[in-house]
Order: structure tokens, then C-alpha cells, then sequence
């Protein structure tokens, strides 16, 4: 075996050598390894009267893309990289490890240099360039990796940024959906106050002081409801968030169901449609967001009035599904969701064909998923037993 110089270089060093066996030494900074290191080192050192190699020192540390090239699972590693197949020794025996292994690496390096031989002798020279170091090449490969994990976190920020952009996007279209109801409400009470009421006598004519009390307080509760939504606009413009902010308290959705089926009693009388309600007396609280719940609440029970037809009925029903969950569900007799649709219904904007010529469905339902699932619950739609839609939420039991 012929005798050659030993060569180490630097992480940083350009390498210019191209000795037939080339090797890695991977290292870390942990104290407990650096004796394991200095072992490893010596005894490479000790074969440099004999044999030519060339060795870089790797720390992990300062090129964690060479790591992550080679996907070494422990350091200290010696890895040789050429001639072909690549191994990879590691673990606390390296060094016996390396006195087995060396002996077959030289053969294999034997035999390399003989084929090159062979080669040279039946290629011009002229047309024979210098092979390129495998250490450089194992350069190259780190840096792209380094540079497509740049290029994959740039993605990553471009589209959650674009998420950001299509999220509020979405809130302003369903709050600006959403404001109507409050909005005709309000109008509806303030318009029968100013008509009714008697600039002279200042009085309300024709109506009784309990009604006028009554619209008094339906006009500022929807107000209330009006600012809220403003206020969550607002917020969106101003937020990175990408869900709906909640503040969450004790809550008895029962009675919340019963107070948006009374504002919009005038819808669903006009239609005839039927009120059937189970809601157990034992039905326990709820842990969620009552301005957000009555968003949800309304949502459902205006497409219920809407898609049931005249004199039809709507069920609304409580159950304590789990010791930690209440499951409410609402249903119409109308003309249901199509099993095929029920997952995209509560997509953003996306509408039945039937609907197209009707006002919901669109992002009133999106906005009720990101609602339930803020809470930690769950929606959802099947079919009821007369064809209509049973649309289900869970929510989480107020802790006793």
C-alpha cells in the first residue's frame, strides 16, 4: 500500500485534494462527547503514515444541514463518503468499529484506484477532467437543502399571510351578512315607535305602554348586538389572528335559543311554520361566548324559517351528550342538504345550486363552524325523518 500525506481540513477551508478515500467526522459541542472526539482524532492521525485520506471536521452545531443531508441520528459519526457505498459509523465504539471496517475500505479504495487506471488507459487525456471532490459535492447538497427549507418557509409565510388576507375577508363578508338581522329588527321597532308616537300629547298612540317597552327593548338590544359586530370588525382588521376571538362564561343556551326564536317570532308566524322544542329542564349550562352563540343561533334558525316552507315545522332540541358535552340541535321540514354537499356546506360561499336564487347559506353557516370549533365543539347536518335537515352542534358543560 502506497504511503501518503494525512490531510485534515477545516469546516470552512475550499478542498482541493481529491485522495481516493474520503471521510466525515461528525462532532457536537456537549463536554461528555469531547473526550470520545479527541479519541477518534488521535487514532486518525496515527494512520496518516500510512495511508491517504482526506478529512473534514463537521460540528453539528454550526452546519445542522450536513446533519440533516446525512440524517444522523447521534454524534459523534464518522462517515465515509467515497469510494461508494457510503457508511456511516457512530455510536460510544467507533474506533473498534473503524479497526474492523478500515482493512475493507482500503480493498475498496484498491480497487477504485485500479479502475481509474483502466479508465485512463483507454480515454484520451485531453478528455479527462478532474474528479470533483465528494466532500465538496456533500457541500453543494447541504446548501440546497438549506436553501429549499428557505424557500418552504417563505411559502409557508406567503400563504399564511394569504390566509390572513382571505380570513378577514370572510369576516367582513359574513358580519356585513349578519348585520341584517339586527339591523331590520331595530328598524322594524324604531319605525313602529316614530309612527305610533304623538308629537303633542308626546305619547305613543295605539299602543299599549308594555308593547312600546317591549320595542323599546328589542331596538336596544339589537343595537347592542350591531356594536358588537363592529367592534369584531374592527378587531379582524387589526388582528393576525385566523379564528373569531370568543370570551366564553356560564350560559344557558336554552333560554338563548328562546330569546332568538323571539326576535324573530314575526318571521316564522308570517309563515305559519310550527315551534317544537325538547329542551330538557335539567339540560346543563354551557361554557361558550353568548354574543357568538346567538350569532350561531340565529344563523340556523333563519335558514330554518327560510328553507321551511309555509306551515311547516321547526324542532329545536338539548342533550347532554357526554358528562363534558351538550349537543343542541335545530331541524326543518324543508328540503334538506344532499349527502354529497353536507361536508361543503359549510364551506365559505359555497351555495347549492337550488339556492342560488336565495338569500343563506352562503357564509353564514362558515361562520358557525369557526364559531363551534372555537369552542372546541363540533357541527354538522344530516337528514331529518321528514326529509328536512337536522343541523347539530356540541359545546363544552360549564365545569360545576
Amino acid at each position: 500500500m502506497l504511503k501518503h500525506d494525512y490531510m485534515q481540513v477545516s469546516q470552512d477551508q475550499p478542498i482541493y485534494s481529491e485522495a481516493p478515500l474520503q471521510l466525515l467526522l461528525f462532532v457536537d459541542g456537549r463536554p461528555k462527547s469531547r473526550q470520545q472526539v479527541q479519541r477518534i482524532r488521535a487514532y486518525l492521525k496515527e494512520l496518516q503514515a500510512e495511508y491517504n485520506f482526506e478529512l473534514q471536521i463537521i460540528d453539528v452545531g454550526q452546519q445542522p444541514y450536513l446533519a440533516e443531508h446525512f440524517k444522523l441520528v447521534a454524534t459523534p459519526a464518522l462517515i465515509k463518503i467515497h469510494p461508494e457505498p457510503r457508511q456511516i459509523i457512530a455510536g460510544s465504539n467507533i474506533i473498534a468499529q473503524l479497526k474492523n471496517w478500515w482493512p475493507r475500505w482500503q480493498t475498496a479504495v484498491d480497487a477504485y484506484l485500479k479502475l481509474q487506471e483502466d479508465l485512463q488507459e483507454k480515454i484520451d487525456d485531453n478528455r479527462v477532467s478532474s474528479p470533483k471532490s465528494t466532500i465538496r459535492s456533500v457541500a453543494v447538497s447541504a446548501e440546497l437543502i438549506k436553501l429549499s427549507d428557505e424557500i418552504f418557509r417563505l411559502k409557508q409565510e406567503k400563504d399564511r399571510l394569504q390566509e390572513q388576507l382571505q380570513f378577514k375577508d370572510r369576516v367582513i363578508a359574513m358580519l356585513a351578512h349578519d348585520l341584517r338581522n339586527p339591523l331590520t329588527a331595530a328598524a322594524i321597532a324604531i319605525e313602529t315607535l316614530q309612527s305610533n308616537y304623538n308629537i303633542e300629547t308626546g305619547e305613543f298612540q295605539r299602543l299599549k305602554p308594555g308593547m312600546a317597552a317591549h320595542l323599546l327593548k328589542q331596538a336596544r338590544s339589537q343595537t347592542k348586538i350591531i356594536d358588537r359586530m363592529i367592534a369584531d370588525l374592527l378587531q379582524v382588521g387589526r388582528g393576525n389572528d385566523t379564528e373569531l376571538p370568543i370570551t366564553p362564561q356560564k350560559l344557558e343556551i336554552g333560554k338563548l335559543c328562546l330569546d332568538v326564536l323571539e326576535e324573530l317570532r314575526d318571521r316564522y308566524i308570517a309563515k305559519s311554520q310550527q315551534i317544537e322544542t325538547d329542551i330538557p329542564k335539567d339540560l346543563p349550562n354551557v361554557y361558550a361566548d353568548p354574543e357568538r352563540l346567538r350569532q350561531v343561533l340565529t344563523n340556523l334558525l333563519d335558514n330554518a324559517i327560510k328553507y321551511t316552507p309555509e306551515g311547516g315545522k321547526i324542532s329545536i332540541a338539548g342533550l347532554h351528550r357526554t358528562t363534558q358535552k351538550v349537543q343542541f340541535s335545530i331541524g326543518d321540514t324543508g328540503p334538506g342538504i344532499p349527502i354529497e354537499n353536507r361536508d361543503r356546506i359549510f364551506e365559505n360561499h359555497f351555495r347549492l345550486q337550488r339556492d342560488e336564487g336565495i338569500d343563506g347559506y352562503g357564509i353564514g353557516l362558515c361562520l358557525c363552524q369557526r364559531i363551534i370549533r372555537a369552542h372546541y365543539g363540533q357541527i354538522w347536518v344530516d337528514s331529518a325523518p321528514n326529509n328536512g335537515a337536522w343541523f347539530h352542534f356540541t359545546l363544552p358543560v360549564y365545569p360545576s
